[in-house]
């Protein structure tokens, strides 16, 4: 399994940007996906956005366009940013990454095998 370590969580006002980091350990898989997940108090954990290790993106359809997901090779990082936040944003975001198998779902979270413990992001109107 991958090491997975989120930070750049915190509060934000509505409006805003903020920008997610997901430190990795050695990835070991040849090809792989890497995505942002999230979950809110009483909701179902969601998939927000994935890169693949060919570089191709993915977002779910209700994000496209305020989210950027993007990756550092050289560092092992993954990043979200999150433009113009809403409340509905608060939520506890999570990487993941797993195998790649023909592609990338963010639909069924037990395609990856590795998780981080979350970062929390906080949004006020």
């Amino acid at each position: 399994q991958v090491q997975l370590v989120e930070s750049g969580g915190g509060s934000a006002q509505a409006g805003g940007s903020l920008r997610l980091s997901c430190a990795a350990s050695q990835l070991t898989y040849n090809r792989y996906c890497m995505s942002w997940f999230r979950q809110a108090p009483g909701k179902e954990r969601e998939g927000v956005a994935y890169i693949n290790s060919n570089g191709n993106t993915g977002y779910a359809t209700s994000e496209e366009g305020r989210f950027i997901i993007s990756k550092d090779n050289a560092k092992n990082t993954l990043y979200l940013e999150i433009n113009s936040l809403k409340p509905e944003d608060t939520a506890m975001y999570y990487c993941a990454a797993g195998p790649w198998v023909g592609y990338c779902s963010l639909a069924d979270p037990g395609r990856y095998d590795s998780w981080g413990r979350g970062t929390q992001v906080t949004v006020s109107s």
